[in-house]
């Protein structure tokens, strides 16, 4: 059985690690061990990335850093990313992550001129996103989601699918080739760890005019959303 990969891109706060896990943590938490083998990579601090074609799926965390600032080791990541999905290995990129597969795939990344969205929030599918494999196939045209960014894809790379928006994004999800998919949302947060981020974030989010009072009055639990991991590595076996 060929493992999942979790591409590590970053790590959460370090008061935040101490007591809730870190970035990979959440992702085996909401992943069904018995049916795979997930191994973690942090090109981030010097991990060396592997064949992909050894890989039975790959999936790209979150991260602090910008997908704008180029750091030499995403750079790097973006190029093998996009060797990986011209050889049809499963890829789930997740905030970074999907930002990243969008660069890695010729789209554009920049900051959201909207602001930055957190909380739990309303996605809308598209057509092709309520049949789509991974997040469609049920009847709700609209998916309650975790989300936290202030970057987002502002220009889908060429022969991408959209597959879903939010108020703030309009390209929330998206596919391209056979098995890839981004999503600027978070599978992997549940209402405590997005509750902790708004705290942490509170004072920046006076500063730009959002009440964090108001934001973790709105959080609740998203299974749906958390589910997408298990549906993943069906689509990956």
């Amino acid at each position: 059985m060929k493992p999942i990969l979790i591409v590590k891109t970053g790590g959460t706060f370090p008061d935040m690690a101490a007591r809730l896990g870190d970035f990979e943590d959440w992702f085996i938490a909401r992943m069904d061990r018995s049916a795979s083998a997930i191994e973690t990579v942090s090109p981030f601090s010097g991990g060396v990335l592997p064949e992909a074609a050894g890989l039975g799926g790959i999936i790209i965390t979150g991260s602090h850093d910008m997908v704008t600032d180029r750091h030499p080791w995403s750079e790097k990541t973006a190029g093998w990313l996009k060797q990986a999905v011209e050889a049809d290995i499963p890829v789930l990129g997740v905030c970074y992550g999907h930002q990243l597969l969008a660069h890695a795939m010729g789209g554009v990344v920049g900051d959201n001129p909207r602001g930055r969205e957190i909380g739990t929030v309303t996605i809308r599918l598209t057509e092709p996103g309520r049949q789509d494999p991974l997040l469609g196939g049920r009847p709700e045209t609209s998916l309650p989601v975790h989300a936290c960014h202030s970057q987002s894809v502002l220009e889908l790379p060429a022969g991408a699918t959209l597959l879903a928006a939010s108020d703030m994004d309009p390209h929330h999800a998206f596919a391209i080739g056979r098995r890839a998919w981004g999503v600027q949302f978070h599978p992997e947060f549940d209402g405590r760890i997005l509750r902790e981020y708004i705290r942490c974030l509170s004072a920046e989010l006076g500063q730009q005019g959002q009440d964090a009072d108001q934001l973790m009055a709105g959080v609740r639990e998203t299974p749906e959303s958390e589910a997408l991991l298990r549906r993943f590595q069906v689509l990956s076996a």
